[in-house]
């Protein structure tokens, strides 16, 4: 029977072996965090981080995405229009006293305004005559946004609404709500300099990106920032310096103050706390082996699928350490390229990193004699893994 195996990992580079661990050496007053470095994928910083609080209007990063999604796949066209219905003006208009781009009731606005109301004026009016229009009601649409984010692996986010105001069983987590973030920049490049907009203006009103950290010189270009009664305020932000971009979400902050000050500590703890180093040099060298059952050999050596880099502490790489994760033993015969197993990277008790590592070479059955004994090793000695 397989077991989960954790085994040796040969990566000297990372100056640790398996160390024991350790608690993150960065403190923040949101209640929940997480910080990501786009390039590596690494976790950087982890608080609660699957803790799950309502969006308010960081919701509408993932109307944004339904947007950019129906653009991308041409669907939708940025001349397209939508009308702002009794309801969405009411709801989320100028009567609202919310959030809005004061859409006038009865008038079709294109996307490329909706797009801009939504991201720049965070404008509620925007996000509802376009959910409307594409599902005929804000809670078709809010299905379809659940829909949506379980797709893209956001097991946990559900939404009730294409605004994030106020509902019943509307709730997303920091990790997810980053993840999102990460998505939006990857998967649609064209589009994702709408986030870093200062300002729009429409039907003659002028407003303001209401992402105070955009003007802030922080390198921040994205993305959204809520607030949520009894659970304080939120941010998910991205930001570029120095050739490296990180996003970050927070949430369960005090005041608006607070949520700026702790997000530029907490990035400036990402940018500088840390280092990239490579660790495996080309996609032929061998990290670690693992134990095989009834092959020629006990032991068979596994590699990633290229090079690979890491971020460590600065002035504190004994935090880092690696293992391999395996099913195993791995019966033989093991063909060269299979998939084995993962490598984890962690710092300190913070799963940093995840790659997938293949066979190095193929193994053969081993002989009768050589199956038998690999049989009587397992008997004994199997059940003290």
């Amino acid at each position: 029977m397989s077991r989960l195996f954790a085994a040796a990992v040969w990566l000297v580079a990372l100056w640790a072996f398996v160390a024991p661990a350790a608690s993150q050496d960065f403190e923040t007053k949101a209640e929940r965090a997480y910080l990501i470095d786009a390039e590596t994928g690494a976790v950087l910083f982890s608080k609660n981080a699957d803790e799950p609080f309502p969006p308010a209007s960081l919701a509408k990063l993932m109307t944004v995405e339904m947007i950019f999604q129906a653009l991308e796949e041409g669907r939708l066209s940025f001349s397209d229009t939508f009308f702002v219905s009794e309801n969405a003006w009411r709801t989320g208009g100028a009567p609202s006293g919310t959030t809005t781009m004061f859409a006038e009731v009865n008038s079709s606005v294109p996307l490329d305004a909706i797009v801009q109301g939504i991201i720049v004026q965070y404008a509620n009016d925007a996000c509802i005559a376009f959910a409307e229009g594409i599902a005929g009601s804000e809670e078709g649409f809010a299905r379809m946004m659940t829909e949506r984010a379980r797709s893209l692996g956001l097991s946990q986010s559900t939404f009730a609404n294409a605004t994030g105001l106020p509902a019943d069983g509307q709730k997303v987590t920091a990790r997810e709500m980053t993840e999102l973030a990460v998505h939006l920049w990857r998967s649609y490049p064209k589009h994702y300099h709408y986030f870093s907009q200062e300002a729009f203006e429409w039907n003659r009103i002028f407003q303001r990106n209401r992402n105070p950290l955009i003007r802030l010189n922080a390198g921040v270009d994205g993305l959204g920032i809520g607030y949520a009664e009894g659970f304080g305020y939120a941010i998910t932000v991205s930001a570029a310096r120095g050739g490296r971009r990180l996003f970050a979400t927070l949430s369960g902050l005090a005041s608006e103050e607070e949520r700026v000050e702790e997000t530029r500590k907490l990035l400036d703890w990402g940018f500088n706390a840390f280092e990239k180093r490579r660790i495996v040099a080309a996609a032929g060298d061998i990290v670690g082996e693992v134990s095989v059952y009834g092959g020629e050999r006990r032991s068979l050596g596994v590699r990633t699928e290229g090079s690979l880099s890491v971020l460590v502490p600065r002035g504190q790489p004994e935090r880092i350490s690696a293992r391999i994760v395996y099913e195993g033993p791995v019966p033989a015969p093991v063909e060269q390229g299979a998939r084995i197993g993962t490598l984890q990277i962690w710092i300190g008790d913070t799963l940093s990193q995840e790659e997938p590592v293949y066979a190095a070479q193929s193994m053969a059955q081993g002989t009768l004699r050589q199956r038998a004994i690999g049989a009587v090793r397992e008997l004994l000695v199997g059940w003290m893994r």
